[in-house]
């Protein structure tokens, strides 16, 4: 057996063609209850691309430490704790087995986690680069499930790229709609159609959602929203002004305005169009916003008049795996969701794969809508 592993690790640099350098490094101790993942697939999610960018520093914060990342991923148990049998669901586990599972670990024994809100753990924590010098990343060749894990056996039947997104960009949104409550016949508006918001489009079509909105700014992208179940698309290209987009959802929604808007680019600017796409009393559910200093301008007297219900998700509850897992089986023939994917790359080219997936003004011309690292 190896005992070591390869990892990206970034580093606070100016040059995006090299940010990202490959190390050698050890293998973590499979404690009696931890699993050692040997990773087979790893997606470039937008959390990664907003921290690769830098976005929210200031230009005289000092430089980072060096870090790993890399969270949406799934893999194959290359090494079990003696303890280990089965998998959450008591599935019986073995070396080899293709599995799938969150990416941080509840603490089990806090106030949110007695209530059942493993997501929500302040606790919760994953070994970081900076801590914990061993192979353990999404981008790397191996991730540890340290004691306090959730596993689940993958399914035969679902690919390592349909299942790659599914501990993050899947499990993410089915989370926020499950807490928002969407109801049979809402209208809902989309913000950004990466791979969160083109799950988030199938999944608000499977609740029943009468109208789903999907705004982006490459047309590839909305031609995969439509396929996988969006009524309407908005390419801000083309309608190219806040109050223009506003206008055009509360004419797609009858006057009245959306019931939910899903907020996944993760930029003041969308936050503040999006609020204003709500109708009175609607929903705003806001997961994009992963940078620091990310502040936005909106008058706390539009929000009580409107009556506006802000909502704000990071993590979900283990349950929701099996339960995306579950959608994926359903939908496989209805949804091309095996198109989310759309470009793959080596570990060994990952500097490559962040400066093609990075869809800012300097790459508007990307068409990709969710690249994965094989390592």
């Amino acid at each position: 057996m190896p005992k070591t592993g390869l990892s990206a690790v970034l580093f606070d640099r100016e040059d995006p063609k090299n940010k990202w350098e490959l190390e050698e490094l050890p293998l973590p101790e499979t404690e009696d209850d931890g699993i050692l993942i040997r990773i087979q697939a790893a997606g470039i999610c937008g959390s990664d691309l907003h921290v690769w960018r830098g976005d929210g520093k200031n230009p005289n914060d000092p430089k980072e430490d060096p870090k790993t990342l890399g969270h949406e991923m799934m893999g194959t148990i290359y090494k079990m704790g003696r303890n280990i049998k089965f998998d959450s669901l008591r599935n019986s586990l073995k070396e080899g087995d293709r599995v799938i599972f969150p990416y941080f670990f509840p603490c089990t024994s806090c106030y949110n986690c007695i209530r059942g809100e493993f997501g929500a753990c302040k606790f919760r924590s994953r070994k970081m680069y900076h801590e914990w010098k061993y192979c353990n990343s999404g981008f790397s060749q191996y991730y540890y499930l340290q004691p306090s894990h959730f596993i689940f056996k993958a399914p035969k039947e679902l690919s390592d790229n349909t299942l790659v997104s599914l501990n993050c960009a899947l499990a993410q949104v089915i989370e926020a709609f499950n807490v928002a409550k969407i109801d049979f016949g809402d209208n809902v508006v989309i913000q950004g159609a990466g791979g969160l918001g083109i799950y988030a489009t199938a999944v608000a079509r499977e609740m029943g959602a009468n109208k789903v909105i999907v705004i982006d700014g490459h047309e590839s992208r909305l031609k995969l929203a439509k396929e996988c179940g969006a009524s309407d698309t908005i390419n801000i290209n083309e309608v190219s002004t806040p109050e223009e987009r506003i206008e055009l959802v509360k004419d797609l929604t009858d006057f009245i305005g959306a019931d939910s808007v899903m907020e996944l680019v993760g930029f003041p600017a969308v936050l503040e169009e999006g609020i204003k796409m709500c109708r009175m009393r609607g929903k705003y559910l806001e997961i994009g916003s992963i940078s620091p200093n990310n502040m936005i301008n909106i008058d706390a007297n539009y929000l009580v008049t409107n009556q506006i219900r802000l909502l704000s998700f990071q993590h979900y509850d283990p349950w929701v795996i099996p339960n995306a897992v579950k959608f994926l089986e359903r939908t496989k023939n209805k949804f091309p969701l095996n198109n989310l994917i759309s470009h793959q790359f080596p570990l060994s080219d990952i500097n490559t794969a962040f400066q093609k997936s990075d869809w800012t003004s300097k790459n508007q011309n990307s068409e990709i809508t969710r690249a994965i690292i094989n390592p």
